[in-house]
């Protein structure tokens, strides 16, 4: 393998996208195809209450490695937007979050 890039399209190396923009079903200005149906984008994360939302954080995380090793390139992207949008809720909703000191590094 060559820093030229690799034979599957993908950059050498794999730092210089984002896993979203690696997906090959992405189109090639980097958007997401539109989703087959509606129904499947789930709940918008606004109208989840606090516990559902941790409950569907909790489930994205804990699926994350068996979806990004074995999932369809689609449902990765699924993925990918959906645990976007609840982390993105989980934020607008706690901007203060209390940080663990124990999980800061040392300056």
């Amino acid at each position: 393998m060559t820093a030229s890039g690799r034979q599957d399209g993908f950059p050498a190396g794999g730092t210089e996208v984002s896993p979203e923009q690696r997906i090959p079903e992405w189109g090639d200005d980097r958007t997401p195809a539109p989703a087959p149906e509606a129904d499947m984008l789930g709940i918008d994360p606004a109208e989840l209450g606090e516990a559902d939302l941790i409950r569907e954080m909790q489930s994205l995380h804990r699926t994350r490695l068996d979806t990004l090793r074995h999932a369809t390139d689609s449902a990765l992207a699924n993925h990918l937007r959906r645990t976007a949008e609840l982390e993105t809720e989980y934020l607008a909703r706690h901007p203060g979050r209390e940080v663990d000191p124990s999980r800061l590094r040392d300056a």
